[in-house]
């Protein structure tokens, strides 16, 4: 079983960032984008760094997010940390190491919200019941107060049904894209739901 430390999931949760707020408060909007299957390839359990790989042209979406005014979030659930898979530090630096190669690609990840719990995990204090493991909508209040962002302005975009239902149960757009898991999403969901191939795409309808 890996040991863990509360305290060093903060940066990935966004919780550790104390940065002195500014004096405009001008309400912001953001694409809250999910990890696995819709900005990075989906590989399952995501443990080595030769695996983080971007969806096709995704670091493009990214400029063009920023380019509409967009912040671009990162939401996402990660119950490596609660299953004993992956410790708190090598999903910081994965996460470090995402938001390198957004750089890298002149694009730019505004910030990485993390949920790591799962009530049937082995690792505490991270197997719980919360309010943060998607699609329940807590990190997209703790992005909201952080980032002075306007849900009702925002988008969320992601592959699997627990992005779509996050987006439903915050009552902001949401969209379907069709990298990873998103074609047998598409298949069992029930309802209208906008539909792109792939980040890129969407980016480009905006």
């Amino acid at each position: 079983m890996l040991a863990v430390d509360a305290s060093s999931l903060e940066n990935a949760t966004g919780l550790g960032d104390k940065r002195k707020k500014g004096t405009n408060n001008r309400m912001k909007k953001a694409v809250f984008l999910d990890r696995d299957g819709t900005l990075i390839e989906e590989v399952g359990y995501l443990r080595m760094m030769e695996d983080l790989r971007f969806t096709p042209r995704a670091a493009d979406a990214l400029r063009m997010f920023h380019a509409h005014d967009y912040l671009n979030i990162v939401i996402t659930n990660q119950s490596a940390v609660a299953r004993g898979l992956l410790s708190p530090k090598s999903l910081n630096k994965i996460h470090n190491r995402l938001k390198g190669m957004a750089k890298d690609e002149d694009a730019r990840i505004d910030d990485i919200f993390v949920c790591p719990h799962f009530p049937e995990g082995r690792v505490a204090p991270y197997n719980i019941e919360c309010d943060c493991r998607k699609p329940k909508t807590g990190l997209l209040h703790q992005a909201a107060a952080k980032h002075h962002i306007d849900l009702q302005q925002s988008i969320v975009v992601g592959d699997k049904r627990s992005d779509l239902e996050l987006g439903q149960n915050a009552g902001i757009r949401t969209v379907l894209v069709l990298t990873g898991y998103g074609k047998g999403t598409k298949e069992a969901w029930p309802e209208p739901i906008e539909i792109f191939p792939n980040l890129y795409e969407f980016a480009k309808s905006l």
